[in-house]
Parts: structure tokens; C-alpha cells; sequence
């Protein structure tokens, strides 16, 4: 049975490894991929299976070539995998808090809010540097000059509530009177293709909820990734206790004619 459960252990162990390379290639993607702008996923993908990745050598030596140390330093570094992983994901479910879109227009049009977001994603993307850095990267890869969806027009195109007048998609007439409403937005906006909506708000909640979106799907990854290790971690609690640890002592006593009835053993 032992042994059993150490192909078992050491086959998904390969499994793992496989999956820690995909993620370390999604990584690098994202790095590379100068049409994504936020990166939000690259570090905690990166670091995530860069440890699954030396678990998963330890746990294949351990399992396959039946080592015992190896074994327990894989568990011991797989207790410490899982506990970061599940810490991360709580963490990942606290700063994604559900967030409501405000309806601005009888087209579906939806708005986000910055404030309606937690404050720690808020100060990880509206500071000074790293929205810099995002609103340079939209602009350079031209987010404007694309076929603009619902999720470009918080930084494409003036707030509906503003009540400019289009005359194309990135040239709005403003009223003589001014703005329908006193929102800073509408101040913030220029025709300027550099310029933009890319300081409004409404531009910085668009970017916040896209933000949020790839950080929900980095935390089903890790709920599916939480579940694999701890299976793992289970297997190879079970088959580190299986394992002949003292069938080499066994051995050296017989060679030397040792048995129970020779040192007085009834």
C-alpha cells in the first residue's frame, strides 16, 4: 500500500510542477504584454508558483526515490505553501468586497465609483506613481483609439451626467453654459487625445473594477490550487508514515545473525 501512495504522491507532485511552469509562462506573458496595462496578476502568479514549483522537486524526490527527509521537508514547506495560499485568498476576498455600479444612462451604461472600493485597492492603484504608470500604458497602447466598449468609456469619453454633445468618439462639445452638473469630471475632461478622461474618476473606477475582476479569478485559482495541495499534503502525510523507515536497521541485524531469541528475548 505504501508504495501506492507514493507513485500516487509523486505523480501529482508532477502534476503540480507542470502547473507551477504554466503558471510561471502566464506570468511572463503578462510581463511581456504590452497591451496589459494593469499586471495586477504577474508578482502573485509569479511567486505563487515559484514555491509550488520547489515543493512539488521535494515531494517527487521524497515520494519517488522513497527519501524520508526529502518527505518531510516537502510537508514541512507544503504546511507553509497552503498557510500562505489560504492567507492570500482571504486577503484576495477582503480588498475584492463586492462593489455596486451605478446605472448612468438608459443604455446600460455603467459608472464605478473610487470610493466604493476598498481603501488598500484604492492606495495600491490611485497613487501618484502607479496611476502614472497605468494612465501612460493606456495611452500609449491607445485604449481610445479602439472600437470603445462599456468598459473604455469611464476613460474614453466625458461622464453622460455632463451633458456634453458628441461629435465623435473622442470629441465632445461642451454647452455654453457650462457642465449639466458641478462634477469635477467634467472639468477633468479635454479633447486632447493624451488627455482625455484618463484623470477622472470615472476612468480611475473603470480600471479599480477591472482590477477587482482579475483578482477574483486569481483567488478561484487559488481555492483550486488550495484544494490540490492539501490532497497532496494528506497523501504524503500518509505515505511518509507507511514507509519502511526502519527496514534498513531490519536488514543490518539479520546480517549479523542478531534475532529476539539471541539477546534473551522471550
Amino acid at each position: 500500500m505504501f508504495r501506492i501512495s507514493n507513485t500516487l504522491v509523486g505523480f501529482l507532485n508532477i502534476l503540480t510542477l507542470f502547473l507551477s511552469l504554466a503558471g510561471m509562462v502566464g506570468s511572463a506573458y503578462i510581463h511581456f504584454h504590452k497591451t496589459d496595462c494593469l499586471k495586477v496578476l504577474m508578482y502573485p502568479l509569479l511567486f505563487g508558483t515559484i514555491f509550488i514549483f520547489v515543493v512539488s522537486i521535494l515531494g517527487i524526490t521524497g515520494s519517488l526515490f522513497r527519501i524520508n527527509e526529502a518527505l518531510y521537508a516537502y510537508l514541512l514547506a507544503s504546511f507553509f505553501v497552503i498557510l500562505g495560499f489560504m492567507l492570500f485568498t482571504v486577503f484576495a476576498l477582503f480588498v475584492t468586497n463586492k462593489v455596486v455600479a451605478e446605472k448612468v444612462s438608459d443604455k446600460g451604461i455603467q459608472q464605478y465609483r473610487v470610493e466604493n472600493f476598498s481603501p488598500w485597492l484604492q492606495q495600491y492603484v490611485i497613487n501618484d506613481k502607479n496611476w502614472n504608470d497605468i494612465k501612460s500604458c493606456l495611452v500609449d497602447v491607445g485604449l481610445c483609439q479602439r472600437n470603445i466598449s462599456f468598459e473604455q468609456v469611464g476613460c474614453c469619453q466625458p461622464p453622460v451626467q455632463c451633458g456634453f454633445t458628441m461629435k465623435n468618439e473622442t470629441f465632445w462639445e461642451v454647452p455654453r453654459t457650462g457642465p449639466a452638473v458641478n462634477d469635477t469630471d467634467c472639468r477633468t475632461w479635454k479633447n486632447r487625445e493624451k488627455i482625455l478622461c484618463y484623470d477622472c474618476n470615472s476612468c480611475k473606477g473603470q480600471v479599480l473594477a477591472n482590477i477587482r475582476k482579475q483578482w477574483r479569478y486569481l483567488t478561484i485559482f487559488n481555492v483550486c490550487v488550495l484544494i490540490i495541495l492539501t490532497t497532496i499534503y494528506v497523501l504524503g502525510c500518509y505515505a511518509i508514515r507507511k514507509n519502511p523507515i526502519h527496514q534498513h536497521q531490519h536488514l543490518e541485524y539479520h546480517s549479523y545473525g542478531i534475532t529476539h531469541h539471541d539477546i534473551g528475548i522471550r
